[in-house]
Order: structure tokens, then sequence, then C-alpha cells
């Protein structure tokens, strides 16, 4: 005896406009923008604005801005090697090339080239460490999204939520 056995597909519940534009449940947006060459003579370096919005639970402010330069993200990639148990991705590079005396400013570090290329580099290191699942409950990643200035003798570990 042979049994026919049918399925009928689920009934889809349309989506409405206010769910289809609302937002999402989790989500954490990072942005490095507004490059800002400051200093005067060989003393000149850019900052970068890191702005972020999100509503994990684990994050403190649900918006803010900070202003970070260079040797702040190596300082948090160095943090996350030591502290966390994730592979972490590399900066862009040093570009030693670009210091060198006979290098005129608009040639190296203060090139707008540069510096946009770099700024693409550092979003893209930062959200690819932020949103990794075990680095965002990283002090230091905390310390250098939203606080004002970094706190270099912090104490390590994760964050409470």
């Amino acid at each position: 005896m042979s049994e026919v056995i049918t399925h009928s597909a689920p009934e889809s519940k349309h989506q409405t406009l206010q769910e289809a534009y609302a937002e999402p449940d989790n989500f954490l947006e990072i942005d490095v923008c507004n490059p800002e060459t400051q200093g005067v003579g060989g003393k000149k370096f850019t900052t970068y604005e890191v702005k972020v919005r999100t509503n994990l639970p684990v994050f403190e402010l649900k918006e803010s801005s900070v202003h970070r330069r260079y040797s702040d993200f190596e300082w948090l990639r160095q943090e996350l090697e030591k502290h966390s148990k994730i592979l972490v991705p590399a900066l862009p590079g040093k570009a030693w090339k670009r210091q060198l005396p006979w290098v005129s400013a608009d040639k190296g570090l203060l090139d707008p080239e540069f510096i946009e290329d770099r700024r693409k580099g550092l979003e893209d290191f930062i959200n690819k460490v932020a949103n990794h699942p075990l680095a965002r409950n990283q002090k230091c990643i905390h310390i250098f999204l939203q606080k004002q200035e970094i706190d270099r003798g912090y104490t390590p570990g994760e964050m409470r939520h």
C-alpha cells in the first residue's frame, strides 16, 4: 500500500513597511571618518573620528564619537593580541617610505590619497575586530570606541553587562 504525502508550503507573512525599515535586533555600526591633520612642522599627525551607533547591551553608550590617531589603533591591536583569544587582523601599513626626510609632506603622510586609503583600512580593521563576538566584550574595545581618553593603565578583561 502506498501513501501519498503532501506538504503545503507555510503561509508567508508579508512584512510591513515598519518592519522592513525598523532597526535590526542587534547592530553595531562603526565609521572612521573626518581625517584631520594637526600639529606643526615635523610634528604633524592625522586624527580620525570614530563614530559608533549600536543597540548591543554590552556597550555603555548607544552613540559615541571619539578622535583617534594611528598609534591608538596600534595600541588596540596590541591589547587584543595580548588579552583576547582571537586572531587579530593587520592594520594598514606604517608607510615608512613616506616618512623619509627628503619626502615632502604632500607626498608623505599628509598626502590626501594616503590619508583616505589609511582611513578605509582603519575602518575595515575596527569593524572586523569590534564585530567579532569574543573581541567585542574586551574592555580595550570599549575604551577605544567610547572613552574620550584612552586609559593605557586599565585592567584588561571582559565587560560585564
